[in-house]
């Protein structure tokens, strides 16, 4: 992907130096193997497993922000840039296909932890949007957790990671996302992860009509970026987030959809490049 040199986002909130301690119960026994996999599961699902990092007793604290290093410098400037990028290509959609400004969100950084509106973050919960505070929140750790442990390298598969996350905003800014969580709170398990999964697919649909776009604008792309993504948005499917955690896929559990919905969703949006042809919703085949 080609982003130096272009410009930085102002909406970054970088709290990485921040520091501060997190309140939290006695070490529990989950190791090796096991550890890695409470780990995926929360960074994918969006889910805090700290509890399942926990026992009930003692009364350890863990340190928030520290020292940063030439990686988290670098990871904060790609970031800054990829944010601008969804910025001014979400401008441009928003006069273009649905008539009004656009408001844009910001991005928080952080590293260890930090709070927010929704509840507490940290490298346990992943990459996540509070429409609260219409902020996305992201440790820059997790891009390497996504290469080394997930099989999803390259910076075009980080740039979708904070893709993602921006079109919850895009969500919220349309209303979308209020309507969801709204209707989730007054149905079944069951049928809120039916939910969750319309919304996180319209998302990844979004991610690729922002990538249609900033292709257009800014010649961004290179040869093997779309593959990035789409190989990011397999790893991190439900069906294969499950297997690789030692577990048989329960699709009734599913929150984001699976590697082939979540593949095919920003392929859409990448070859429609409008938003309606993202209305996840309406759609008998996900």
């Amino acid at each position: 992907m080609r982003w130096k040199g272009r410009r930085s986002s102002r909406n970054i909130e970088d709290r990485r130096m921040q520091t501060g301690r997190v309140r939290g119960g006695k070490a529990g026994s989950i190791g090796g193997v096991g550890l890695i996999a409470v780990l995926v599961i929360g960074y994918f699902l969006g889910v805090d497993v700290t509890p399942l990092l926990q026992s009930t007793g003692g009364g350890q604290t863990i340190s928030t922000g520290g020292e940063i290093t030439e990686a988290d410098k670098q990871a904060g400037e790609f970031v800054s840039v990829v944010l601008a990028d969804t910025e001014e290509v979400w401008a441009e959609i928003f006069k273009e296909q649905v008539g009004r400004a656009y408001k844009p969100a910001t991005l928080v950084l952080f590293k260890g932890g930090t709070q927010s509106p929704c509840g507490g973050a940290s490298g346990a919960s992943g990459p996540f949007y509070c429409p609260a505070d219409k902020k996305a929140y992201l440790d820059t750790e997790f891009f390497t957790t996504l290469s080394r442990r997930m099989g999803a390298s390259g910076d075009f598969a980080a740039a979708y990671v904070v893709a993602h996350e921006i079109a919850h905003h895009v969500q919220n800014e349309l209303g979308i996302l209020g309507q969801a969580n709204k209707i989730r709170q007054q149905v079944s398990q069951a049928e809120s992860n039916a939910i969750s999964v319309r919304v996180e697919l319209q998302a990844d649909c979004l991610s690729g009509v922002w990538a249609r776009y900033a292709q257009a604008r800014f010649n961004s792309l290179e040869n093997g970026d779309l593959k990035e993504a789409i190989n990011a948005a397999k790893q991190i499917g439900d069906d294969t987030l499950q297997r690789n955690a030692g577990r048989r896929p329960n699709p009734h559990s599913f929150t984001h959809g699976s590697s082939e919905q979540r593949q095919r969703w920003f392929a859409t949006g990448y070859e429609k490049a409008t938003v309606q042809s993202c209305d996840t919703f309406s759609t008998d085949r996900l």
